[in-house]
């Protein structure tokens, strides 16, 4: 079962997972604060290169299983082109309506 993007708890997450899904960039980064961080499997990453790594150029996508914690905390079936797909846990930091950092890796 799958949580529908439309109705993820909280809009910042529901805007960042919209944006990898349609695979927007513009909005993806509309989702973030200025100098938002990120970290991936406990490494810290830049989130840039990582986003163009991992989502942008590989078809990222976020299948959402369950949210907790107001919904700053996913499990996810996440897919990409290169790695194929892999149950993933996210936590979001949302600081003024936008992500300031999230982490992710394997679930």
């Amino acid at each position: 079962m799958t949580v529908p993007v439309d109705q993820l708890t909280d809009p910042a997450v529901r805007a960042f997972v919209g944006a990898v899904n349609a695979s927007d960039q513009q909005a993806f980064y509309a989702a973030l604060t200025p100098g938002a961080t990120m970290s991936d499997d406990g490494s810290d990453r830049d989130l840039r290169q990582w986003a163009e790594r991992e989502i942008f150029s590989v078809n990222g996508h976020m299948d959402v299983e369950s949210e907790q914690a107001d919904g700053l905390s996913l499990i996810a079936r996440y897919r990409n082109d290169t790695w194929g797909e892999m149950r993933t846990a996210w936590r979001f930091v949302v600081e003024g309506g936008k992500v300031s950092r999230f982490e992710t890796g394997q679930a």
